[in-house]
Formats: C-alpha cells, sequence, structure tokens
C-alpha cells in the first residue's frame, strides 16, 4: 500500500494544482462551449485554444526527446459522436462540464455534488455495469490507421509529431499576436502597467485570473501529468471519468486496484479548490432551491458518464488531452460535445 502511494501522490499533487487553476481561472468548456452561443462571450474559448496548443508543443517536444510515447484516443465514429452528444447535453443539464463539476464541490456547490455522484455512476455503470453492452455496442466499429493498427491522426503517425510542433508554435504565435498584445496594447494605452508585479499574492489568490494565464496554466499542468501519469504506465495526460468511476469502484468493491493515477488527480482537484476558494473568501455551502433542479443535475451527471465512457473520454480528456495529439476520435468527440451543448443550451436559454 505504501508503494502504491509513492507512486500515484504526483496525481494528488498535480490534482491540487489543477483545482487551484480551475478555480481561480473559473475554468469550465460548458461555459465556454455556451457562452459562444447564448453570449457571444469568447475569453473561456480562448482558455481553451491556448492549453490545447501548449500542450500540443510540449508533447511534440517531449515525444521527440523520448520522454514520452504519444497515445492518441482511438475514432470508433459511432461512439465519439453519440457519447460526444449526450455528453454535451448533460453537462448543459448538470450546469459544468466534468471539471467544472469537480472544482465546484470544492467550493461548496451541493449541486454539482449532486452533478458528480451522477457522473460516478454513469461512468461505472457504463464501464463495467449493466449499460456496459450498449458501450462495446457502439464502440464495434473502429478505424485504425491504415497498415498499421494505430489510432487514427489527422496526418498519420508518422508525420504526427511533427505536424504537432509546427501547428503547436504556429498557433501559439497567432494567440499571442492577435489576441495576447492587443490586450496588453490596451493596458499600455489606459496608463496601466503593461506588467504589474505588484501585489502578486492578492492577484493569485484573491483575484480572478485572466483567460490568457489560465490557458497557460493548464497547459503546462498538462504536460507535468503526462510525465507523471507515464510513470504508472498509463501514457496519456489529464482525465476526470477514470478517476471518478474508480472511485466509486472502490469504495464498494474495496478494490485497491481501482486506487489509480486518475482517482488521486480528481480528489486533488476538489482539495485544491477547496483550499483555493476558502484563501479568496468565496466557499460556501449552496443548494439549489428547487428539488427539481437537483434532479436534473443528477441526470445530467448520469449522461456525462455515459457519454464520456462511450465516447473514451470527457471534455478533459477528449479536448485538452486527445485534440494536442491531433486524434480523428478526439476531434470528433469534441465537435459533438459542442453541438451537444449548443442543441440544448438552444432549448433551455434562446428559444422562445
Amino acid at each position: 500500500m505504501v508503494d502504491i502511494l509513492v507512486v500515484l501522490l504526483p496525481g494528488l499533487i498535480l490534482g491540487i494544482i489543477f483545482g487551484i487553476i480551475l478555480q481561480r481561472g473559473r475554468f469550465c468548456m460548458n461555459s465556454a462551449f455556451r457562452d459562444i452561443l447564448v453570449l457571444k462571450e469568447f475569453s473561456l474559448i480562448k482558455s481553451v485554444i491556448l492549453a490545447i496548443l501548449i500542450s500540443m508543443l510540449g508533447f511534440a517536444i517531449m515525444a521527440f526527446a523520448g520522454i514520452i510515447n504519444l497515445n492518441p484516443k482511438p475514432f470508433a465514429p459511432v461512439a465519439n459522436i453519440i457519447g460526444g452528444f449526450i455528453f454535451g447535453m448533460g453537462m448543459t443539464l448538470a450546469a459544468g462540464c466534468a471539471s467544472g463539476t469537480t472544482y465546484r464541490v470544492g467550493e461548496g456547490m451541493m449541486g454539482s455534488l449532486v452533478a458528480l455522484l451522477g457522473y460516478s455512476i454513469g461512468a461505472y455503470v457504463t464501464k463495467s455495469g449493466a449499460w456496459a453492452e450498449i458501450k462495446t455496442l457502439l464502440q464495434t466499429y473502429k478505424i485504425s490507421e491504415e497498415g498499421t493498427g494505430a489510432s487514427l491522426t489527422v496526418f498519420g503517425s508518422e508525420l504526427t509529431p511533427i505536424l504537432m510542433l509546427i501547428i503547436g508554435i504556429a498557433g501559439i504565435a497567432v494567440v499571442l499576436i492577435f489576441w495576447i498584445l492587443p490586450m496588453l496594447k490596451k493596458r499600455k494605452a489606459s496608463d496601466s502597467k503593461m506588467f504589474d508585479f505588484s501585489d502578486m499574492g492578492k492577484k493569485i489568490f484573491k483575484n480572478g485570473w485572466p483567460w490568457s494565464i489560465t490557458g497557460l496554466a493548464i497547459g503546462i499542468l498538462a504536460l507535468f501529468a503526462y510525465v507523471s501519469s507515464a510513470a504508472t504506465g498509463r501514457d496519456y495526460a489529464l482525465g476526470i471519468t477514470s478517476g471518478w468511476s474508480n472511485w466509486l469502484k472502490y469504495w464498494t468493491t474495496g478494490a485497491e486496484s481501482a486506487l489509480t493515477w486518475e482517482t488521486f488527480l480528481v480528489v486533488g482537484v476538489v482539495i485544491g479548490a477547496f483550499i483555493s476558494s476558502m484563501i479568496a473568501g468565496e466557499f460556501k455551502l449552496r443548494a439549489p432551491k428547487d428539488g427539481k433542479r437537483i434532479l436534473i443535475q443528477f441526470i445530467g451527471g448520469l449522461a456525462m458518464g455515459f457519454g464520456a465512457v462511450v465516447a473514451m473520454g470527457c471534455n478533459i480528456g477528449n479536448t485538452l488531452s486527445g485534440i494536442p495529439l491531433l486524434s480523428v476520435g478526439s476531434l470528433v468527440s469534441t465537435a459533438f460535445i459542442i453541438l451537444g451543448a449548443w442543441f440544448l443550451a438552444y432549448f433551455l436559454f434562446m428559444r422562445k
């Protein structure tokens, strides 16, 4: 047991840091995707894009250096489409994506706790319970790279690391030129300091983080997560679903094999968000006043758990960890997560 803890402790530490970043940056892909459609607001989606580009560049460099093995997710079109779409609708009902729901539990949101319970149950039942046959059926048809059997990537396994490097460099340059530099110039024009390092404690732990810092921090954390998880034989970056599914498995069966790197990671996210919200004075136990709202969030969590297992990843596993690897399966899953979120957001928030 002691040896297991020594190996998995880095997952807990990274999870705590991840929870702090998520909480201070208010990072939730449900909000990021929904705000594009409903509010025409793009700040959070900029964080997502920057995090993907930082991860893509870092993964490519580490792959060339032999530090990690690139491990893109499989492409199962039926599963990616159906699972992604159901996950997108689920996170709209749950009022938070996988990461958003997790960190909000650390802030004291009871509705998110109920959604997280539904998420854990949905994932566990789909992975190895009564819904496992549905998952297996939907994932039956897979498309691999011809001649190699490797998971399909946009440009093929040989070109993938090179293209990751090129896209990462070019994408970061575009973000810097068209988003970050104009923002800095605007600060300078308003007689504010372009870079103000005064009162850093308050800026880090009390104030909300700008999208650029949040995206940069998550992208860098993903690099450490890939290396840390590789030490356990996992060879993948950040993810949420397996952690909560295994957590439920451990408490229902007592199997120590369920105590994985991902399990420690997600628990760390809750702890990190709790620490961050306490320091900022933002922690408060809150519950929806309407019992119907709690039921809806639970159903949303169930849908997220089902969709994430079917699509072989949630918004973190597919979007933040899979797209940087140019995985076709992750690109399709993410596209349908967005469509599912928009579909339900339209009916809930926009349709008269």
